[in-house]
């Protein structure tokens, strides 16, 4: 008993000898971050004032703040920045779908900014900006070393006002200028049509009205057609959708999945870690889905597609999307800032980030360069078109009746429609033509 006692003993001296070895050199390590923190500190101070008070002009105290806190949230990487009031209230109005400028959505890329899409029925979109392309200048003034932020603010301006921008575009050889007119921007989330017999969803952002929008506006089209039975499935173009609110691209997978995961989130903590489910409904009963997408779809348009992808829910077309897997949280400051900080890595639900890899079309499609056309060209096209039918004197035919010719027609129209479609999307037109295999081979059993 006291030979297990004093075993006993020693084990408590040895165990509290070994914390006290351990936790010693632990403590004095975090004791002396804490005083490089501090040193940091009042370097930080040291150079604030000697700025303040011999830089060669007089600078503004709170811009120069500013500054440094911006500094310190874009070291962090392209998306955590921080936010002044106007620009905070700026980005309020956005989210709701409305707000001044040229309709580019923008990230920083080695110092440079880089479109990640131009928004549709803007005036970049107009000008022919694309995804891809580097900003370098704005009416002549370069845009090297400066913020992301700064650079937006450059190009805003009154509405109606000329600006001049210079691009480098990767197969152009020489940087060229583009002059846009400053609109305010009035972005439709959703549009939709129907083509044939498939209803087409352009979803363009995601802000509070995306997923409102593509409920409405499916029905809409579904109720047209004479009813779901009618149509034979839905394409979602998500091309050039720059992302937004991951709540809506929650809302919007969730739309047409049943059960399952749709998106996870993961922080540095791992308790801070969250898991985004399926709800039962699926606004289409199962009908095929194509989603669409290419190198300016980012973010929760990527999500969107991750989801739908993973489940076997959609077949993904097109090109290799932005590849942006991060969640950035937009924190209130006082005097009515606000800081963008990246606090999460989002992950699709077979747990892969697509963070700088992007999602992967099942399908890679191009979309071919417009090629103008040819007059001359267009005759020869309608000569060589010519049939028996057209030949004088022709023969009838007495194997179908006239109900069956009308349908005959207009099924060839609809085949001509889709033929003419393709030279001005070929991306959609193949995205349509799937859904028409699909429908033609039937359910399977």
């Amino acid at each position: 008993m006291k030979k297990f006692l004093l075993a006993a003993i020693g084990g408590i001296l040895t165990g509290a000898l070994v914390t006290t070895q351990v936790a010693g050199p632990l403590l004095a390590q975090e004791a002396g971050r804490k005083a490089s923190v501090y040193e940091q500190l009042d370097l930080f101070g040291d150079i604030f004032e000697r700025i303040r008070a011999q830089y060669v002009e007089e600078v503004d105290e709170e811009e120069l703040i500013e500054a440094a806190i911006d500094g310190m949230l874009t070291s962090l990487d392209p998306h955590s920045s921080y936010l002044s009031p106007d620009d905070a209230a700026a980005m309020r109005v956005q989210t709701r779908g409305q707000f001044g400028g040229l309709g580019i959505e923008v990230t920083q890329e080695e110092g440079f900014v880089k479109v990640v899409a131009p928004m549709d029925g803007t005036p970049a979109e107009d000008a022919g900006i694309e995804a891809g392309d580097f900003i370098t200048h704005v009416d002549g003034e370069s845009l090297l070393g400066l913020t992301l932020d700064d650079a937006v603010e450059m190009m805003r301006g009154p509405i109606g006002s000329e600006i001049v921008i210079t691009v480098v575009r990767e197969d152009n050889p020489e940087p060229f200028d583009v002059s846009l007119i400053r609109d305010t921007i009035r972005l439709t989330a959703v549009r939709h049509r129907t083509v044939g017999d498939t209803v087409v969803l352009r979803v363009t952002t995601f802000n509070d009205q995306t997923y409102p929008n593509l409920k409405d506006g499916l029905a809409e089209e579904i109720e047209s057609l004479g009813g779901l039975e009618n149509i034979n499935g839905v394409v979602i173009d998500m091309r050039n959708n720059p992302g937004g609110l991951l709540n809506q691209a929650i809302r919007v997978s969730d739309a047409f999945l049943d059960a399952g995961e749709i998106v996870s989130t993961r922080g540095r903590d791992p308790q801070d870690g969250d898991r985004f489910n399926a709800t039962d409904g699926d606004l289409i009963d199962g009908k095929p889905i194509v989603v669409l997408i290419n190198g300016g779809s980012a973010s929760a348009s990527e999500i969107v597609a991750g989801a739908l992808q993973d489940h076997r829910r959609a077949i993904v077309v097109g090109t290799k999307s932005f590849g942006k897997g991060s969640v950035q949280s937009v924190m209130p400051l006082r005097q009515d800032g606000a800081m963008r900080l990246t606090t999460a890595r989002y992950y699709t639900p077979s747990g892969r980030s697509i963070q700088a890899l992007g999602v992967s079309p099942d399908i890679v499609v191009e979309q071919p360069p417009r090629v103008e056309t040819n007059p001359e060209d267009e005759e020869e096209t309608t000569r060589r078109g010519r049939s028996e039918a057209d030949l004088r004197g022709s023969l009838n035919n007495d194997s179908l009746t006239e109900d069956e010719i009308r349908q005959i027609e207009a099924d060839r129209a609809k085949a001509e429609e889709a033929a003419k479609l393709r030279e001005e999307d070929y991306q959609l037109a193949y995205a349509i033509d799937i859904l028409k295999g699909l429908s033609a081979i039937g359910p399977s059993e």
